[in-house]
């Protein structure tokens, strides 16, 4: 495995836990790989748009903006599954912090 993509799962790891702990900046940031396919993740705008949801939902201004415009390449299920994913994430967070 090259360093640089070692780096970019390091990143997305690191980034996952933070969002995990409830870091909003770091959902954006996963928003942004999954939209561009930078730091070793393919571009996937179903994760794109559940990242940059759970973004805008607590106030980061830059994600409400990129979950719109990510959401004009999508369909409805696309959109509906992303809906799905982040309130997944939600439940599960949750549930790790009980």
């Amino acid at each position: 495995m090259g360093s640089s993509l070692k780096n970019g799962k390091f990143l997305v790891e690191s980034r996952l836990q933070e969002a995990a702990r409830g870091n909003h900046n770091a959902c954006y940031d996963l928003g942004i790989c999954y939209q561009t396919g930078t730091s070793g993740v393919s571009v996937d705008l179903i994760e794109a748009h559940k990242w940059f949801n759970l973004a805008a939902v607590h106030g980061i201004v830059a994600a409400q903006q990129a979950r719109i415009e990510v959401a004009e390449d999508m369909t409805a299920r696309e959109i509906a599954a992303a809906q799905r994913a982040a309130r997944d994430w939600i439940a599960l967070t949750q549930r790790r912090a009980a």
